[in-house]
C-alpha cells in the first residue's frame, strides 16, 4: 500500500500525475472524444477547492449519438457466450486491484474521502466484478409441464436491452461497478452518466474495461453539468428497455415518470432516513463503534447512513457522552494526509446544508456534545458533531443530513421507537443495537426498511441484495438477485408429441 503524501498547499503531485493518466472526454462506441459543443467544465479538489481536471460536458447530440450506438450494438452483444461476458468482468477485477492505489487517490482528490477509506472502496467497487462474473455463467431458466400435462413449460433468461445507468458522486466507483457489472453479466448495452462531481473515478474504470477486453459500443459514457440535456433523449428515445438510477427521491420520481412513457424497467435506489436504535441493554461499546461505521462512513455522505439516534432513555445521556468522545478523537483533513479520518465535504453547497441544519437544531434546544462548527482552514470541512436532547421536530430528523452529524433522540419503550423509526417516507435501512436476541428479530421485523443492521453499523456487500422500500427506492442491487433487474423471463409452450 502506498500512502501518499500532500500538505495543505494544495493538491499533491502523486494525485496530479494519477489524474492526467485518465481519459477525459466522452466515450461512445469505443472511441474518447469531445463534446459536440466543444464545453468543457472542471473538477474540484473539495479539500483545497482547487481544480484538478476539466472534462468534456455532454449534451444532446452526443446524448443521441450514445444511445443509437447501445442500440445498434445490443443483439451482437447479448449473444456473447456468457464465458467471454465473465472472463471480461474477472480482468477488469484483477486490472482495478492492480490499480488500488491509483484510483483510491483518484476517488480522495475529487471527493474528499480518506484515503484509507478510498482504498476499501476500491476493493468493494471491484468485488461487484467478481461478483457478477461468477453469475454471469450462471443464468439459469426452468422446464416444467402444466398441470394436465399436455405441455411443456420452457422457462428461459434474456437480456433485457439497452440500460440507462445514472449514478452518485458518494461512491464514485462502487456505484458504477453495481450497476455495470450486472448489465454486462447479462448481456446489456449501456449508456452511463457519472455524476459531474466526481466524474474521474468512472473515467478510469472504463480505461479499464476497455483494457479487459469489452467490445466497443457496449458501454457508452456521457457526462454532463446539464443532466436533463443528457437524461431526458436517454429516456425519450424508445431504444432504452430499463433505467438504474441511484439518487435523490424527487430525481428518482421524474424519472419514473418518463420511463413510464415508455414502460421501461426501472431500479430505483433513492434517499434515505436511516434509524440507529440502541436499546438500555445493548453493549454500549459495541453500539457506538457501530454508530460510527454507520454515521461516519465517507463523512456521513451515504444513503445507508445512520441519520436519527434513537436510544433509550436510561442509557441516552452515556451513550451521547461516549459518542462525542469517540468522533472528538477523528483526525479531521485532506482524505491525501496520512492519519485522516474525516475528509472534507464535497461541495459548498453540502456544507452549507449542514450547517444550517445543526442550527436550526441547536436553535430548538439541542446540546452540542461535540463539534458543531467549520474548522479554520480551506475546504468543506466540517467537525464530527454529536448533538444530544434533539427535538424530535428538528429539521435534521426529516432531512437527509449528508454530513457527519449524530442527533441524538431518547426514547422510552419499544413500541415508541418502532413508530419513530417508520415514521417517515423513506426505508431502506434500520439499525438495532440490542442483546436480546427476540427483541433483535421482533424489531428487525417491525421496521418498514429493506436492510437491517442487527449489531452491525455495516450492511452493504456485494453478495447481498441492496435496496430500500417506500420513498427509498424500487428492485435490489447485488446478490444473486441483482442480475435478474437485467434479465427477462421467455415462457415457450410446447405440445408434448
Amino acid at each position: 500500500m502506498t500512502t501518499p503524501t500532500t500538505s495543505t498547499a494544495g493538491t499533491s503531485q502523486q494525485a496530479l500525475d494519477a489524474i492526467s493518466r485518465v481519459s477525459t472526454g466522452l466515450f461512445i462506441d469505443g472511441e474518447w472524444a469531445e463534446a459536440a459543443s466543444g464545453k468543457r467544465f472542471n473538477v474540484v479538489n473539495p479539500a483545497t477547492e482547487e481544480v484538478i481536471a476539466s472534462v468534456a460536458d455532454g449534451g444532446p447530440d452526443d446524448a443521441q449519438r450514445a444511445i443509437e450506438t447501445a442500440g445498434r450494438v445490443q443483439q451482437e452483444w447479448a449473444r456473447t457466450a456468457p464465458r467471454e461476458r465473465s472472463e471480461i468482468l474477472r480482468r477488469a477485477y484483477d486490472l482495478i486491484m492492480a490499480r488500488q492505489d491509483d484510483l483510491a487517490l483518484i476517488m480522495t482528490t475529487e471527493m474528499g474521502k480518506p484515503f484509507a477509506e478510498a482504498r476499501g472502496e476500491v476493493a468493494y467497487a471491484a468485488e461487484f466484478f467478481r461478483w457478477f462474473s461468477e453469475e454471469a455463467v450462471r443464468i439459469g431458466g426452468d422446464l416444467t409441464s402444466t398441470g394436465d400435462g399436455r405441455n411443456r413449460i420452457l422457462v428461459s433468461k434474456e437480456p433485457v436491452g439497452p440500460c440507462v445507468l445514472i449514478t452518485p458522486w458518494n461512491f464514485p466507483l462502487a456505484m458504477g461497478t453495481r450497476k455495470i457489472g450486472p448489465a454486462i453479466a447479462a448481456g446489456c448495452t449501456m449508456v452511463f452518466k457519472p455524476a459531474n462531481l466526481t466524474p474521474l473515478s468512472s473515467l478510469a474504470l472504463v480505461d479499464i474495461l476497455v483494457e479487459a477486453g469489452l467490445p466497443r459500443g457496449v458501454l457508452n459514457v456521457v457526462c454532463t453539468t446539464k443532466a436533463s440535456d443528457v437524461v431526458t433523449p436517454w429516456m425519450a428515445s424508445g431504444i432504452a428497455r430499463k433505467v438504474s438510477f441511484t439518487g435523490s427521491t424527487a430525481v428518482g420520481v421524474l424519472l419514473l415518470q418518463q420511463a413510464a412513457q415508455h414502460v421501461m424497467r426501472s431500479s430505483m435506489e433513492l434517499g434515505g432516513n436511516a434509524p440507529f436504535i440502541v436499546f438500555e441493554d445493548a453493549d454500549l461499546d459495541r453500539a457506538v463503534e457501530g454508530a460510527v461505521a454507520a454515521k461516519m462512513r465517507n463523512m456521513g455522505e451515504a444513503c445507508t447512513a445512520a441519520n436519527r439516534l434513537f436510544v433509550q432513555r436510561p442509557v441516552a445521556d452515556e451513550f451521547a457522552r461516549r459518542l462525542g468522545a469517540r468522533l472528538s478523537r477523528l483526525s479531521v483533513g485532506d482524505g491525501a494526509e496520512p492519519g485522516t479520518d474525516v475528509g472534507p465535504l464535497v461541495e459548498e453547497k453540502a456544507l452549507t446544508k449542514v450547517q444550517e441544519l445543526v442550527g436550526d437544531a441547536v436553535s430548538r434546544g439541542a446540546t452540542v456534545v461535540c463539534g458543531g462548527s467549520r474548522p479554520e482552514r480551506p475546504g468543506y470541512f466540517y467537525t464530527p458533531t454529536v448533538l444530544s436532547g434533539v427535538d424530535p421536530g428538528s429539521d435534521l430528523m426529516s432531512q437527509e443530513i449528508f454530513g457527519p452529524v449524530a442527533p441524538v433522540v431518547p426514547f422510552d419503550t419499544e413500541e415508541d421507537v418502532v413508530r419513530l423509526a417508520n415514521d417517515t417516507p423513506w426505508g431502506l435501512v434500520g439499525y438495532l443495537f440490542t442483546q436480546d436476541v427476540d427483541r433483535g428479530f421482533r424489531v428487525g421485523d417491525a421496521l418498514e426498511v429493506g436492510m437491517v443492521g442487527l449489531n452491525t453499523g455495516i450492511v452493504s456487500n456485494p453478495a447481498a441484495p441492496f435496496g430500500g422500500i417506500k420513498a427509498s427506492g424500487l428492485g435490489r442491487e447485488g446478490g444473486r438477485v441483482g442480475i435478474e433487474e437485467f434479465l427477462e423471463t421467455k415462457y415457450m409452450a410446447m405440445p408434448r408429441s
